[in-house]
Parts: C-alpha cells; sequence; structure tokens
C-alpha cells in the first residue's frame, strides 16, 4: 500500500484540478436512451458478466457529502470481485492521508483514519460496506426475475433481507442502476455513468451511490485504470 499512496501522491494535483473543474450538480453525462425491446435480456446478462472484469486497481476522485458537509479527495482502489476482497486508501488535496482500509466479506479492518474522521463513528466499517455495494454483486444471479420495459431491461432477485434491482440501459446494455430496497423502500443505489473500455473489460467512468436510510452520497469519477 505504500507503493499505491506514492503513486497517488505524485498524481493529485493534476486530478484534483480536473476534478473541482469538472463538478456539477450532475457531474456525468446521462445514459442514452435507447429502444431495447427487441433486445434477449439473457444475452444482455452474458455479455456485460463476460466484459465485468473480476480484479482491478483504479485511481478516482472522490466525494462525500452530508447535509452541507464534503469531504473530497483521490482515492486509490484495488478489487478482486471473486474474492470479494478490497484495499482502498484516500489523500486530500494537500497530500494528507485520509484513510487506509482493506477488508472482505467477513469485514473491514482500518489500517490508517486521520483522527478527525475516526471521531465520527466506526467510519471503515462505512466506507467499507459502501465499497461493496460499488462494487461488488454487480452482475444479477442466473435465478433473478427479468421486467422488460421499453428502455432498460431490470432483474429482480432476494438479497439478504430485502431485495436487489439491477438496471440494464443504453446502447451497450450495460448496468446503470442497482438499487437496494427493504419493505418496498428503497434504501441505497449506485448509479454507473460514461463506462470506459480497456483490454476488452469494461468499467464506469463515474459512480454515484445515495444511501438514503443514512442521507448522504458518494461521488466517484474514474481518472486511471491500472487492471
Amino acid at each position: 500500500m505504500k507503493e499505491a499512496s506514492n503513486r497517488v501522491k505524485q498524481l493529485v494535483s493534476g486530478f484534483f484540478i480536473a476534478f473541482i473543474a469538472g463538478c456539477s450538480s450532475m457531474p456525468f453525462q446521462e445514459t442514452a436512451r435507447v429502444s431495447l425491446e427487441s433486445a434477449d435480456p439473457q444475452i444482455i446478462l452474458e455479455r456485460f458478466r463476460n466484459d465485468s472484469p473480476e480484479s482491478f486497481r483504479l485511481l478516482t476522485t472522490v466525494v462525500f457529502q452530508y447535509n452541507l458537509d464534503k469531504l473530497s479527495g483521490i482515492g486509490y482502489v484495488d478489487i478482486n470481485t471473486r474474492e470479494k476482497a478490497f484495499t482502498v486508501a484516500c489523500i486530500n488535496a494537500m497530500g494528507v492521508k485520509l484513510f487506509e482500509l482493506s477488508g472482505d466479506k467477513d469485514g473491514t479492518v482500518s489500517h490508517f483514519t486521520l483522527e478527525e474522521l475516526s471521531k465520527k463513528g466506526d467510519f471503515a466499517a462505512v466506507i467499507g460496506e459502501d465499497i461493496k455495494k460499488i462494487y461488488f454483486d454487480s452482475v444479477p444471479s442466473s435465478g433473478a426475475t427479468i421486467n422488460r420495459k421499453k428502455f432498460k431491461i431490470i432483474f429482480n432477485q432476494p438479497y439478504g433481507p430485502g431485495i436487489m434491482e439491477y438496471v440494464f440501459a443504453g446502447a451497450d446494455g450495460n448496468v446503470v442502476e442497482k438499487n437496494y430496497y427493504e419493505d418496498n423502500t428503497l434504501i441505497w443505489r449506485v448509479s454507473f455513468y460514461e463506462y470506459r473500455q480497456k483490454d476488452g473489460k469494461i468499467y464506469p467512468g463515474g459512480i454515484i451511490l445515495n444511501n438514503y436510510k443514512y442521507g448522504y452520497s458518494l461521488t466517484v469519477r474514474l481518472k486511471e485504470i491500472q487492471a
């Protein structure tokens, strides 16, 4: 992780300036409305599954917003979807490390958390769960039910105590939303935008996580793929 943190520091100035310049109320381009009426849901699903990487490393800009409070930084993320394992580090615009975490299906371990952040409850656990929401369980199971609409194909399946909804849309038929419900109430949503390709695999260029239960959002902009 020391090497990763150094790499992030080398790139922080340019990335942070580019990120601030690109921020707006809607920082990403909306997915085009393309008819999927004639598309085969299983072909759409299998193509997305095959195009999705199992393991990868990314450099991103991140903004965490809760009410009027914002926390911005540059993030390094190392993901293994097969093992459901991750490592993440984040620094601010001044190059100060905010946190460094790792985790898997059994939980999250904090290797470093800035004291100011550690005072805000179990910060590591919250970030760890958000990483899992964004990068894990990205494809519905073969037993998911299918709801077809003109511009989207929706897969639904049981997920823990609730229901996970996967929304496929756009010209390439990629996942554009993961919506998690409990008792017919939307608990959280992850929206994916501006997919880009590298070495035959696809990566969302923009991600917005909205946690409606706790009232915060996390915006992630992809800057570099190191897969």
